[in-house]
Order: C-alpha cells, then structure tokens, then sequence
C-alpha cells in the first residue's frame, strides 16, 4: 500500500505540530494533497478507472474546502501552506 503508518506520521510530523497530530488544517491538506498525486498518476496509467475518477474528484473538493477554512481563519497559514505543497502555480 502507498499510504503507510509511518508515511502518514511524517506528513503530519513535517506540517502538523507532531506526528500524532492529525486535526490541524495544514497536516491534513498535505495529506489530501498527497493521496490526489498518488491517484493523478494512477489515473494516467487506467484512463477507464471511472470510480478512481470520481474519488479523486472528491478529494480534491474536499481539499478545496479545508483551504477554504484556512484561508477564511489566517490567511498566513493558507499562504504558507500553498507555498509549502506547491498547490498553486
């Protein structure tokens, strides 16, 4: 699997507080920002993976709205954290 334990605890540890902190809004964005490279490429292999499609498109709304918060709470940490991931261009 691509998303290990120890994959997940350094996600969080690298934008979170700790590795055991999941809630925070930037830890949990790297991790969504994670998971959808993880599909884009899958999706690039199997073009006809329709149900990957869809979770994917999921997950990138819900992205959208944990940054939608961000940016709405400290427009710092939105800004931070899009430069951090690289998310916009």
């Amino acid at each position: 699997m691509y998303l290990t334990k120890e994959v997940k605890e350094q996600i969080f540890a690298k934008h979170g507080k700790d590795g055991k902190d999941t809630g925070t809004a930037e830890g949990q964005v790297a991790l969504f920002t994670h998971r959808i490279n993880h599909l884009t490429e899958h999706l690039k292999r199997n073009r006809k993976d329709f149900n990957t499609e869809r979770s994917l498109v999921k997950m990138v709304g819900k992205r959208r709205s944990l940054l939608d918060y961000l940016k709405k709470k400290d427009i710092n940490r939105y800004r931070a954290i899009i430069k951090e991931l690289g998310i916009r261009k």
